[in-house]
């Protein structure tokens, strides 16, 4: 599942692409993905103007013209690909999980604009649509979901406040969207490594450093993640068709019985489950 740096890259894309563009014409092919395209979602985006794409957490949001706007998750395998109407073999892949049968029976929604048109397409449908009648629809929206990262109020004193007595592990609070927004599998388990924090262990226990380190190397793993165009770990590429290459900055990640990369460290990586979730930690470094 694309994380917070892969929809960044994805939101960038989709601003080259179609902001400032109107929309033809919405053909659905297939209404059943994760929640039910409703009837009128072909109606409710014609002939509206895309004014800018948005992110936050792993939701893309359209802003369109009338204030209204248009929530995109992708889901497990999601993707959103670029068709010139004039070279129609050509298709560039503007997102995180890529498809290598296009276009099939997974292609379920074309957003058409003048020239071109964007497809999306789903093979496990986990991915939806939302239609969003104005602003203050959009900010409920997402009342229940923790800052971003990036946010200044994901700050010592909300970590310190909201792990107070949790006996719960902190691998499963950076999981948590009500705690942190946008993080997910990868990043976690990276965060972690440079915290030098054991994913098992229990939020509740962490120190005020610990807290500290924590709100550093989110910031810092996330920013380098989008700077190095995100994590192609499905074949991942941008709109110019270049691939993503955080994966190759990897310490622990798909790491699992290699040694620690970390200067001065005999450790092992290792690999558990927390819940249904790998998790991935040197045996050394993050005791």
């Amino acid at each position: 599942m694309p994380e917070l740096p892969e929809v960044e890259i994805v939101k960038h894309s989709l601003n080259k692409k179609i902001k400032f563009t109107k929309i033809k014409k919405v053909i659905v092919r297939n209404r059943n993905l994760r929640f039910k395209i409703p009837a009128k979602f072909e109606v409710f985006l014609k002939n509206k103007e895309v004014k800018k794409i948005t992110k936050f957490s792993k939701y893309i949001i359209l802003h369109l013209s009338g204030g209204f706007f248009c929530i995109i998750h992708l889901g497990m395998s999601g993707t959103m690909h670029f068709v010139n109407k004039k070279k129609k073999n050509q298709i560039t892949n503007l997102s995180f999980y890529k498809s290598l049968f296009l276009p099939n029976k997974h292609n379920h929604i074309e957003i058409h604009f003048k020239g071109f048109k964007i497809i999306y397409n789903d093979p496990r449908r986990f991915g939806f649509f939302k239609l969003i009648n104005n602003k203050q629809d959009l900010i409920k929206n997402f009342a229940n979901y923790g800052p971003e990262p990036f946010n200044n109020s994901f700050n010592l004193k909300y970590i310190i406040s909201y792990l107070k007595g949790k006996k719960k592990n902190i691998k499963s609070f950076l999981l948590d969207q009500k705690f942190v927004s946008g993080i997910g599998n990868i990043y976690a388990n990276e965060i972690l490594f440079f915290c030098k924090i054991n994913p098992k262990k229990k939020a509740m226990n962490l120190n005020i450093k610990e807290c500290k380190k924590i709100i550093y190397f989110s910031k810092l793993v996330l920013k380098k993640s989008i700077k190095k165009g995100g994590s192609s770990i499905r074949n991942f590429s941008n709109i110019s068709g270049k691939s993503g290459s955080f994966q190759n900055e990897f310490k622990v990640y798909q790491r699992g019985n290699l040694n620690c990369l970390r200067h001065m460290c005999k450790g092992k990586i290792k690999k558990n489950l927390i819940g249904n979730r790998s998790i991935f930690f040197c045996n050394r470094c993050q005791k």
